[in-house]
């Protein structure tokens, strides 16, 4: 796919998918690569597919809110996302996502309520952590992303975002903490995490090196 073999990867996947219809990467990859082609129908239906052979999958019903975000459409993107909590009510994920789709008044009261439902998920903690970040509660923020490694020390996510807030807000010493703990937890997973670890040209890169490039790459919360 990388090298623009559209088809090639298309057939592939579609090969792939009558093998493993319950797969939920491979239906990711599918509809990622039609959005990538400007197919937003198709990408849509492919989501829609993958959501009947994989009921109640939180990664499903978030894709096909952030495809209706990334595509501009704010109020279907609002619409699937009250369906997918219906579906899935104790997703953190989806919880995570919610918080931020929220304008921004209404953020706190959301994240509430995710903590109420999921008070020990860690991309709950997270989204909390960089809820506080936009309100510049410094203090707040440490210790809610030190609460979310603490709770799921696999989350690279949540490694490069505490990473990138000590880069910013926290001392040599603290920002050497922050690396140190990570290499020690070898993280393993989180989509801003394995887009650059599992990208061939860092194949031979080590943790902290990862850590870097994840926390260079993201965004200040907003």
């Amino acid at each position: 796919q990388s090298q623009g073999q559209t088809d090639l990867a298309r057939n592939t996947y579609n090969q792939g998918l009558k093998k493993c219809p319950t797969s939920v990467p491979l239906w990711l990859l599918l509809s990622r690569l039609e959005e990538s082609t400007g197919a937003l129908t198709k990408a849509r239906s492919v989501l829609e597919k993958a959501r009947l052979r994989n009921p109640g999958s939180a990664d499903l019903w978030l894709e096909a809110v952030r495809i209706e975000v990334r595509a501009g459409f704010k109020e279907i993107a609002q619409n699937l996302m009250a369906k997918a909590m219906q579906d899935c009510p104790a997703s953190g994920i989806l919880w995570a996502e919610a918080i931020f789709m929220e304008p921004r008044p209404q953020r706190k009261t959301k994240s509430v309520d995710a903590l109420k439902r999921c008070e020990h998920d860690a991309h709950v903690l997270l989204a909390v952590s960089k809820l506080f970040w936009t309100e510049r509660k410094t203090n707040k923020v440490r210790e809610w992303l030190n609460r979310t490694v603490k709770i799921e020390p696999d989350l690279g996510d949540a490694w490069a975002y505490y990473y990138k807030f000590e880069l910013l807000h926290g001392s040599e010493e603290q920002q050497e903490e922050v690396k140190r703990r990570c290499v020690m937890a070898e993280p393993r997973h989180g989509p801003n995490w394995c887009r650059v670890s599992k990208d061939i040209v860092n194949w031979r890169k080590k943790t902290e090196d990862i850590l870097v490039l994840v926390a260079n790459a993201l965004p200040v919360p907003t």
